[in-house]
């Protein structure tokens, strides 16, 4: 059902805007009574571009030299929430010289004339959190050289905006929405003078936010890491502006961070980027690194499940396992069908991935990106492990349904290595199937062995697989193992099509085989990205086949066959892509 009160919800919206045009009648801060050290990380290469009037923002990229950021022709939403976000404002700080300084000035305070008393999108609590962070983060950079008349208005500005927030940061969706409203509020009412008074709220709230959305082991309903990281920085963001004031963060905030660090350090891969997994990415370049530093934490979770994932490292190689059921209800909008999926990188090179979150490219490739298919595990007679619920009040309100309710896992050590076991019921109903998962790791990281099992286990499960066996003329149920390959590495079809050679940009030569009655075949793919203008190609390697009996083994390998050059040091740096 609708909720008339919903974050996205219209009366939501124009509520917004009441209470935005009634903060500009309040009284303005004048000046700043601290300042918090500037936190947040930018991109030099993105300043650049800003500055030449390349405008990249959720996927779509304008070209618009000498063109104000607020006359660009916003192709959808999420571009205008980039643009009144500010994120970019990290951006033109870290390039920083006098005509990015002059540019991002502008910017600003064209933004101050233009919706300051309320208009425009830009007035949502997580927006204006995000907003209030980047303006007193980098403050100093803004104000050189601008008159009091400027001074003046961009204080006024600032003041007006907390008393917004101060307001409307309980409508802000759960999770990240809410986590990003309440530290702007927190930032801002340490930060300027006559704002002190929305401090201590804003930190019960967060307290409260801390305890419920973050659980016992570190991880959030959504299961999404990227998600995790975001808001572990604006909590480690918190802390110090506390501190730094000289005030204590409370026992739950701290302990939030203690809880979350462990985690994201679990969910990183060998290369420091996070696993793609539930609607997330790889992280913003150096911001795991700097909030894990922040927190001062150094443990990773103890063997069993860091957010439902389960991680097998050794040498230079880790693998990361979705190994619990997806997300439900409402923390499921963005979450994917990926049970037992799993992601392998080795040294700095990803090899095997997931094709990641679709979102930034319109819906039918956030569709296919949530679906089974799109990840590196088994798809079953082209049904997902989870099916995606029809759309409520448009295509942001579908959740998954029928989604894996049993996942048993089991980490081990094996003989040679570390293993884990896994399997889940999300092909019971339709097929009366369960998905069975074994991947054992070397201890020195050059061998992945795995194996999948289809498993009618039960006599109604059995019964249910004859029923579709029968509707099926006896011809079997078809199945497709996935594996598919990040796009920087080179693959081809080797040993007569038994086996596929995939080389890594740092030298290293891996060769996947399989021992099985299943076909191979490598086959196009794609590798979803935020921030690019398109998906980018790539290639997946399928193990498909037909289940015939209660029971169905499909055995694979992925070992390394040659190392790197040791005289080679792999930096994987990707400059800023503008054309893919």
């Amino acid at each position: 059902m609708f909720n008339r009160n919903g974050p996205g919800s219209p009366y939501t919206r124009a509520m917004h805007r009441v209470h935005a045009r009634f903060s500009a009648l309040a009284r303005p801060a004048t000046c700043f009574t601290s300042m918090p050290e500037p936190r947040t990380i930018g991109v030099f290469a993105k300043g650049r571009q800003l500055l030449a009037g390349n405008f990249l923002f959720a996927g779509h990229l304008i070209v618009a030299p000498d063109t104000s950021i607020w006359d660009l022709d916003a192709p959808d939403l999420e571009f205008e929430q980039d643009l009144h976000g500010f994120a970019w404002l990290d951006d033109m700080a870290a390039v920083g010289d006098a005509a990015t300084r002059k540019r991002a000035q502008t910017w600003v305070w064209r933004w101050i004339e233009r919706y300051g008393r309320g208009r425009g999108p830009g007035w949502t609590p997580d927006l204006a959190g995000r907003r209030l962070i980047r303006w007193i983060n980098h403050a100093i950079f803004l104000l050189h050289t601008q008159d009091k008349e400027q001074s003046d208005a961009f204080y006024r500005s600032l003041g007006q905006q907390v008393i917004f927030l101060s307001r409307r940061w309980k409508t802000a969706g759960a999770g990240l929405p809410r986590f990003e409203a309440l530290t702007g509020l927190i930032y801002a009412g340490l930060a300027l003078e006559g704002m002190a008074e929305h401090v201590d709220p804003a930190l019960k709230a967060l307290e409260k936010e801390c305890k419920t959305q973050i659980d016992a082991q570190g991880g959030m309903p959504t299961r999404n890491p990227e998600e995790l990281l975001e808001i572990f920085t604006l909590l480690t963001w918190a802390n110090a502006a506390l501190e730094d004031a000289g005030r204590a963060p409370s026992a739950a905030h701290l302990d939030a961070i203690r809880r979350v660090a462990p985690t994201l350090r679990t969910l990183r891969h060998a290369d420091g980027g996070l696993a793609r997994f539930h609607g997330g990415g790889r992280g913003q370049e150096g911001r795991l690194d700097a909030a894990l530093a922040a927190s001062e934490i150094k443990d990773r979770q103890a063997d069993g499940l860091a957010m439902g994932f389960a991680r097998l490292s050794a040498g230079r190689t880790s693998v990361i396992v979705d190994a619990s059921a997806p997300p439900v209800g409402a923390y499921s909008l963005n979450a994917h069908a990926s049970t037992l999926a799993f992601e392998v990188t080795s040294g700095r090179r990803p090899v095997i991935v997931n094709c990641g979150s679709g979102v930034s490219f319109g819906e039918d490739w956030r569709r296919a990106g949530r679906a089974t298919p799109s990840h590196s595990t088994l798809s079953l007679d082209g049904f997902s492990s989870a099916r995606l619920g029809e759309a409520g009040v448009g295509w942001r309100e579908e959740q998954l349904i029928d989604a894996p309710d049993e996942v048993p896992i089991q980490m081990s050590q094996a003989s040679d290595g570390l293993r884990f076991e896994g399997g889940h019921d999300g092909y019971m109903a339709t097929h009366g199937l369960t998905h069975a998962r074994t991947l054992e790791l070397t201890f020195d990281g050059r061998g992945l062995a795995g194996e999948d099992l289809l498993l009618a286990m039960t006599d109604p499960a059995k019964r249910q697989f004859d029923r579709v066996m029968d509707a099926k003329n006896l011809q079997g149920v078809p199945f497709q193992a996935r594996f598919h390959l990040h796009p920087e590495v080179d693959a081809e079809v080797d040993l007569g099509g038994m086996a596929v050679s995939i080389a890594l940009k740092s030298g290293e030569i891996w060769v996947f085989r399989h021992n099985s009655g299943a076909n191979l075949a490598l086959s196009p793919s794609v590798y979803l990205e935020k921030g690019r203008l398109k998906p980018r190609a790539a290639k997946q390697i399928v193990l498909s086949g037909v289940a015939m009996e209660y029971a169905t083994r499909i055995r694979w390998s992925l070992s390394k066959a040659q190392e790197s050059a040791i005289a080679i040091r792999d930096l994987n740096r990707e400059e800023l892509d503008l054309t893919h």
